[in-house]
């Protein structure tokens, strides 16, 4: 090991398939003084094991072009690297088995025509034609994505590696990294038994080992390992080399043609955990134990659908760990707790899919220092701080695990690890008949059950079960007032002499207002890209409190704190207050029957906040919306909760109402939800957002330029409301057709009880250019379960009490 160097600008640990596709990025890049350290050998961890089936199509557009990048690499890798890949475009099909499932294909179809992916949909007798050796007795449809296909894991990681190693990449084998290096909270160096290397970034990439290493270093890294088989067969006659993959979700299982024979093997919803106590010394090249007992379940099944799998020749029943997290998701991204130090880990068994987008991905973040377009439904900062636990990991994990191949029903809620985190609230809005759901460990009521009714989710493609309750909740909210817990809100409190100047300039809003003033305001990347959606009240010249989506917590700290300059400490106070929102044209009665301070309008106008008394608790109550109403969110001590809670019952008129109805009110409104219908791909003029910038203001702040360039110049997409039948589902997603012309998907979809439509915001794209008379000109269609379908736009909200405007 004399030619190890002793610095470097990254090191890479973990010589899979991701850690080798960061390299080979990394070094397309420039950034040829990069050493990717590996423990063993190149792939002796999960790649070697890995099925090899590589599809596409994810619920999110900026995933689903990822994994479009990993094709596109893996189709011209051979030809750079002189390695053969395995890459087979054999196309890949997906089986429905009943009406439920073929409607989730249908919408799964239109999501891949919104994100501008080929996908047809077939008879059962068409997708026979493609794959004969199945029977297609039960099959109510297929589809089919011919550019999906299949690759040898190893090959791609090793033709991988020379093109890293082409542009001047180190790797090195058999030299594990035994300790990262940290001084004062900044990354120094990795040290390996043959040497350290100082360097400026480490990225982790090392599969199940991930999470105890990243936490030597105070890195959260929430994964485990799996237990996962898949069985290889001898030659099979009528297999051909063009078979495309196979999935049968509705039989749990999945195929590929290989040399000849069959891989084929499924998702149980009993898994094994591995490792639990920790992964065996040494473990490398090395497989599990066969369960032909377990993997036995499958079986029946399995010879339903290909009959001559009872004959054919066993090679071998492969059992290997992987990791799995508790979404079914990877991670990405540098971590909040270290600057400079990034993970890309946990790839749920489509880790050769992801490997090619991901690295791409995530070599970008390092060499940029920020990724290359919105990556949050994989970003490390969607978790928080119940994650840090492996017991509640485990346990959602499995349960993810589990429901791999199960219906996606729209706006399903997991079960394990509940109930961890709970409000003052839980029990009181347990007896009012709170049917919970789950967001980073808490327990929020989504909605409340009647008398006769049970507060159980009933799932569906078509009006779910919580429908005509949310309607009641929606109604008391437009009509007279509801009460909402919103504990589980993210609250930070920012303190010190130049809070003020360092929040005003992360702020695209003026925040540097007198006491007792509140903003609604966007953070803004450099690119005009929203980072964060948040209220921010002013309590003094020195201290503003701040408040963000109960998902957003760790992302929105990880902003502002990375983005503050000068004396002033950001402190996340979540836990220490409870949150009612009380909202709706009676609110004001309501809050007066047990307050003594003035509400009327004069004293207490919108869009600001003041510390009043409730039943003789201190609460500091926020006069902003998210509905559309007059109300406001009540801030107060946990211990004080049940009391106000209770308190403001006794008024008479008040209804319990849930996250589900807060999702209708605000679509009526046209209010934007961050992770949807706004975010980093998104600026506030894209987005209807820029009335809320201080741009006549003068004052600088971070995106500035950004906005300024695109208010004297022109946007290519702009998001607007639409509005279809009522029978009409929409769920996001959903294509949308301007003048025939496919022009964007929707981003949010639902449906209003006050306007009795169906509602969705999306963003209409052109690259021409968009403008408001554009969008408004054009005749729209929205494509719903693979079926077109007339909509109506709107730039303008649905839904005004103050105008008493109701459209449709």
């Amino acid at each position: 090991m004399t030619d190890l160097p002793s610095t470097a600008r990254a090191v890479i640990i973990g010589g899979g398939i991701v850690g080798c596709s960061v390299a080979y990025h990394l070094g397309k890049l420039g950034w040829t003084d990069t050493v990717l350290l590996e423990r063993k050998k190149l792939t002796s961890g999960t790649t070697f094991h890995a099925a090899g089936l590589v599809g596409q199509l994810r619920t999110s557009a900026n995933i689903t072009q990822l994994l479009g990048h990993s094709v596109a690499l893996y189709k011209a890798l051979e030809a750079e690297t002189g390695l053969q890949t395995g890459w087979k475009m054999n196309g890949g099909l997906r089986l429905a088995c009943n009406g439920e499932r073929w409607t989730e294909v249908k919408r799964q179809a239109t999501t891949a025509h919104s994100f501008g992916l080929e996908m047809h949909l077939l008879t059962p007798k068409e997708a026979q034609d493609l794959w004969p050796l199945m029977t297609i007795d039960d099959v109510v449809g297929a589809a089919y994505l011919p550019t999906d296909g299949q690759a040898n894991p190893s090959d791609i990681t090793q033709s991988l590696a020379r093109g890293a190693r082409m542009a001047g990449v180190k790797i090195f084998e058999d030299t594990p990294a035994t300790r990262i290096i940290v001084e004062n909270g900044r990354i120094r160096g990795v040290e390996t038994p043959h040497g350290s290397i100082e360097c400026e970034k480490v990225v982790i990439c090392a599969g199940q080992w991930t999470r105890v290493l990243a936490a030597t270093v105070g890195v959260n890294v929430p994964l485990v390992s799996v237990e996962h088989q898949y069985m290889v067969t001898e030659r099979i006659d009528g297999v051909t080399p063009d078979l495309p993959t196979l999935r049968d979700p509705d039989r749990l299982t999945y195929w590929k043609e290989d040399v000849g024979g069959l891989v084929w093997g499924g998702y149980e919803p009993n898994p094994k955990p591995w490792a639990v106590a920790g992964i065996p010394e040494g473990f490398h090249f090395e497989l599990l134990t066969s369960d032909w007992d377990h993997y036995g379940q499958f079986m029946e099944n399995a010879l339903a659908r290909v009959p001559a799998l009872a004959t054919a020749g066993v090679k071998q029943l492969i059992n290997g760990p992987e990791s799995f997290t508790p979404d079914g998701n990877f991670i990405l991204g540098e971590a909040p707790e270290l600057r400079n130090f990034y993970v890309g880990a946990g790839f749920n068994a489509f880790g050769i899919a992801s490997g090619g987008g991901a690295g791409m991905a995530l070599a970008e973040w390092v060499a940029m220092g920020e990724p290359p377009f919105d990556l949050w439904p994989v970003d490390i900062r969607r978790f928080g701080k119940v994650h840090r636990s492996t017991d509640w990991v485990r346990s959602r994990t499995l349960e993810a695990y589990g429901k791999h191949y199960s219906i996606a029903w729209p706006s399903e809620e997991m079960r394990s690890a509940r109930p961890t985190r709970r409000s003052p609230l839980y029990a009181h809005l347990q007896v009012a008949g709170a049917c919970f759901g789950e967001k980073l460990g808490w327990e929020r009521p989504n909605w409340f059950a009647g008398p006769g009714e049970s507060p159980v989710d009933h799932y569906s493609y078509q009006r779910p079960g919580w429908f005509d309750a949310v309607a009641r909740e929606h109604k008391a909210a437009r009509e007279a007032a509801v009460l909402i817990d919103q504990t589980s809100f993210a609250k930070f409190t920012l303190k010190g002499p130049d809070a003020a100047k360092a929040l005003n300039w992360i702020a695209a809003g003026n925040i540097d207002r007198t006491p007792g003033s509140l903003t609604y305001t966007q953070m803004l990347n450099q690119k005009g890209g929203i980072e964060c959606d948040l209220t921010v009240v002013r309590r003094a010249e020195d201290e503003f409190y701040i408040v963000t989506g109960t998902g957003f917590a760790t992302h929105d700290f990880d902003w502002i704190s990375r983005n503050l300059r000068g004396n002033c400490q950001l402190i996340d106070v979540t836990s220490g207050s409870a949150v009612l929102s009380l909202m709706g044209p009676d609110s004001r009665r309501v809050l007066q029957g047990s307050s003594s301070d003035d509400l009327s309008n004069t004293a207490f106008p919108f869009g600001t906040a003041k510390s009043i008394s409730v039943a003789g608790c201190p609460v500091l109550a926020l006069r902003v919306t998210y509905v559309g109403e007059l109300g406001w969110e009540l801030h107060m001590p946990t211990d004080v909760a049940v009391t106000v809670y209770e308190a403001l019952k006794a008024a008479g008129g008040l209804v319990d109402a849930g996250y589900r109805a807060i999702e209708t009110l605000r679509l009526e409104k046209g209010y934007r939800a961050w992770g949807a219908d706004i975010g980093p791909d998104h600026t506030p003029v894209e987005a209807g957002l820029a009335w809320a910038c201080k741009m006549k203001s003068g004052l600088p702040f971070l995106g500035r330029d950004a906005v300024a360039a695109q208010l004297a110049g022109e946007v290519k997409k702009r998001l607007a409301t639409f509005t279809a039948a009522p029978e009409v589902i929409l769920l996001g997603r959903e294509t949308i057709y301007r003048d025939g012309e496919r022009v964007g998907w929707l981003s949010s979809g639902g449906f209003g009880h006050t306007v009795g439509r169906s509602i969705g915001m999306g963003y209409v794209r052109h690259p021409d250019g968009v403008t408001e008379d554009f969008v408004l000109s054009g005749g729209y269609e929205l494509e719903v379960a693979s079926e077109r379908v007339p909509a109506s736009v709107h730039l303008a909200p649905l839904y005004d009490p103050q105008n008493l405007r109701v459209k449709a």
